[in-house]
């Protein structure tokens, strides 16, 4: 049996696995060991920031998303820093991401697709109140509570990936094509607020229709449907509905309806419910300044992480399955999902060895840190290079879960590496759950 791992700590945050990855952020989940409360720890690189000379509006914002509190903004407790890193404290969200609902289930009824909406517009309206934009609105972003209630993450933090040049606009096009306004695309500068607005009603759409709007997989005829705003609406959407869709995806950023036209709307309004929620007082920024003077007396202590597997505890195993059905976690079939993963009985060496053999032929470079891989694409997509994350944790001393995370690219890309991947892994893969249920049952009946 391996001897027990000690794992990355962060000052007093034990770190576990990753949960999402950006081009400039990673996030972990980590469990902060004075409270034992679940957090998501998100993870700049400073000198990324400084290069990109965002360092004040970066320290503005966060400083601006400490003050929300807000029952659908995924809430910032606190920041730190190290020679190297800044590191955001987040809220840890449990139940997944709202468009995993619609991969699943399909299109929602309207008076469900209309309560998220008006979730995500009360958490749109209240930040843009407090100047904070989110600027990359895409379903990744949009994430559930136990409760099923709406959390929008990252809002305000986006920033980092664009520029605020002297006129005021922004004029960096990022965010995933298919979610982002006509006046991004365009390169004229935009405002914050209608682009987020816009994001906001390609979303509704999706809700309702369980489809894009704009989906094209040549993006200058996606780009050109865009910006003339060429969408139909299915036939099964109310009257109402689609009134307010054209409304909102009005390709003129002067003429779209604003919030609080929207909150006038007939359609919007059926069973709103205005948030109820107090607001922070007597926040402190401390954190924030020690951060960005960078004085070493402030920097946060890194543990090294030891050359073994990750171990992992039952919370992680729970938080990372819906409805606490371990099942799933199991299943190395998890259609249209950004990750999936499976089990193997194969010693944690074997199993780096078997993925880096499965993956060269396939046409991946592949670079490893411990128990930790990236296979990186060297062919361009559909949205440039496929950049594949898998790490292997410890769940018993022989049993392994390996989890096969999409870091960049086009997710059905990734789907279609995963498949080749899996049947090269045949001898590796462990059965699912199920399977090993049914054999302990056939067992003892025996």
């Amino acid at each position: 049996m391996n001897a027990p791992k000690v794992k990355r700590r962060v000052g007093k945050y034990e770190l576990g696995r990753t949960i999402g990855e950006g081009t400039f952020a990673k996030v972990k989940f980590a469990r902060n060991v004075e409270t034992k409360e679940h957090v998501a720890l998100k993870i700049l690189d400073k000198e990324k920031v400084l290069r990109n000379k965002m360092a004040e509006q970066i320290k503005r914002e966060i400083a601006t998303m400490k003050l929300i509190k807000h029952p659908n903004v995924v809430q910032l407790y606190e920041v730190m820093g190290s020679k190297t890193k800044i590191f955001i404290v987040l809220e840890f969200v449990t139940g997944g991401e709202l468009f995993d609902k619609i991969v699943n289930h399909g299109r929602m009824r309207e008076d469900e697709a209309r309560r998220y909406f008006q979730q995500l517009i009360n958490a749109v309206d209240y930040c843009h109140s407090r100047g904070v934009y989110h600027r990359d609105l895409k379903p990744e972003n949009l994430l559930l509570d136990a409760c099923g209630n709406l959390k929008v993450s990252d809002f305000g933090l986006s920033a980092l990936s664009q520029q605020v040049r002297d006129d005021g606009l922004l004029h960096t096009t990022c965010g995933t094509p298919n979610y982002v306004a006509p006046e991004v695309l365009n390169d004229r500068g935009y405002d914050g607020a209608t682009a987020d607005l816009w994001s906001c009603g390609v979303i509704l759409f999706v809700l309702l229709a369980g489809y894009l709007p704009f989906d094209e997989s040549n993006l200058m005829t996606l780009y050109k449907k865009i910006s003339l705003a060429e969408f139909s609406c299915p036939p099964w959407v109310s009257f109402e509905a689609r009134k307010l869709l054209n409304r909102i995806l009005d390709p003129n950023p002067m003429t779209r309806i604003t919030i609080p036209q929207i909150l006038e709307d007939e359609w919007f309004k059926k069973g709103y419910k205005p948030p109820v929620f107090e607001e922070k007082e007597n926040t402190n920024l401390d954190d924030v300044e020690a951060v960005f003077k960078d004085s070493e007396e402030h920097h946060v202590t890194e543990n090294r992480e030891e050359e073994q597997p990750a171990p992992m505890n039952a919370f992680e195993l729970i938080s990372m399955s819906k409805g606490l059905n371990l099942n799933n976690l199991f299943d190395s079939e998890q259609e249209f999902k950004r990750e999936t993963r499976f089990t193997s009985t194969c010693p944690a060496d074997e199993i780096v060895s078997k993925i880096e053999e499965a993956a060269k032929p396939l046409g991946f470079d592949v670079h490893k840190k411990n128990y930790k891989m990236r296979l990186q694409n060297l062919k361009a997509g559909r949205k440039g290079n496929l950049n594949v994350a898998t790490e292997v944790f410890q769940v018993a001393p022989s049993l392994h879960m390996v989890e096969v995370r999409k870091a960049k690219g086009d997710t059905l890309e990734f789907h279609k590496f995963y498949k080749k991947l899996s049947t090269s892994l045949k001898d590796v893969v462990w059965k699912s759950a199920d399977d090993t249920q049914h054999a302990t049952s056939q067992q003892s009946a025996a």
